[in-house]
């Protein structure tokens, strides 16, 4: 302890301050937290990019080394004839086409115009992914690249949405949100406003169903028409099908989905749902979103149609 003579008016009294000593256990862990959130920020930022569309901006991450970029949909909504302009930690602009976008889930894919090959953010996988964990977001919060916030990964929603407290801002929209390893778990999208400000919630488009997104699409190189139908419903299972919006065929199933339980495969084609004719996809998007507790598909596969019930 440190001893100094304090002395007040004509009196001199002995004050006595305490020294704090942090144990060394704490200040390990102290410098391992902070340690792996250098590591984190060192091994994705350079796969970081800023994307400029009409007048909004936002974030994104290159998910291939040929330059595909994962963000929002709502972020390019203002390109015009999907055309937008990205740029890399480095501060190199390019050129970039949106190809693909999946409005339910509010994800986009953009192919930038180059040869140049580029660093990419690997995303998790399922055990990657777990409500406590220590998540890292990088973005461009008004404006600023390369911010870095940190929290934990608060909340998983029966949809797949992440939940987080790490502090999200205009800007982080499309952004990663990673876990310690420095895998995308989560697409920012959302912050939760009340009339007092940010609350300090953001949420996140799971690295599940970007995925399956990214799948679909990475060989494209013109805008999409299909679009992606994986709607919530209250045990929080979705139809989890992939169609073309034209023709209703089953691209892809996701697998332990409803539809998978029934045996639907890439191929299959909707005709009806509960013997009213599918018209347009909206009809299915509209049915979902309902949420009800099954539906009677009318399947057409190999020229045969079979009514096949489904529950959710």
């Amino acid at each position: 302890m440190k001893r100094f003579l304090l002395c007040v008016t004509s009196a001199c009294l002995l004050s006595v301050t305490p020294t704090v000593v942090v144990p060394a256990r704490a200040q390990a862990q102290f410098r391992g937290n902070e340690q792996t959130s250098i590591s984190v920020y060192q091994k994705a930022v350079p796969a970081v990019v800023t994307i400029a569309a009409g007048n909004g901006s936002g974030s994104g991450s290159i998910v291939s080394p040929e330059g595909l970029i994962l963000t929002n949909e709502h972020v390019i909504r203002g390109a015009r004839q999907g055309q937008v302009t990205v740029k890399t930690s480095t501060g190199k602009q390019y050129r970039g086409q949106v190809i693909a976008v999946d409005r339910t889930n509010d994800l986009a894919l953009i192919r930038l115009n180059t040869r140049d090959r580029f660093p990419t953010i690997p995303l998790a996988s399922a055990d990657g992914i777990r409500v406590g964990q220590q998540v890292f977001a990088i973005g461009s919060p008004y404006g600023l690249s390369g911010t870095l916030t940190t929290g934990i990964l608060s909340r998983i929603d029966g949809d797949g949405d992440l939940q987080t407290d790490a502090a999200l801002n205009p800007g982080n929209s499309g952004g990663p949100l990673l876990n310690s390893r420095g895998e995308l778990i989560g697409v920012n999208k959302a912050i939760l406003r009340t009339r007092g400000g940010n609350t300090g919630i953001g949420f996140a488009t799971s690295a599940l169903i970007a995925q399956n997104f990214i799948q679909q699409n990475r060989s494209r190189s013109t805008p999409s028409n299909s679009s992606v139908v994986q709607r919530p419903t209250p045990s929080g299972a979705r139809l989890g099908v992939t169609l073309d919006a034209q023709t209703f065929v089953i691209q892809t199933v996701l697998p332990g989905s409803p539809a998978a339980g029934i045996g639907l495969r890439p191929g299959d084609r909707l005709v009806a749902i509960n013997g009213n004719r599918l018209r347009e996809i909206g009809q299915l998007q509209a049915f979902l979103s309902r949420q009800p507790n099954a539906a009677v598909l009318t399947v057409q596969r190999n020229r045969r149609l079979a009514n096949v019930r489904v529950d959710f």
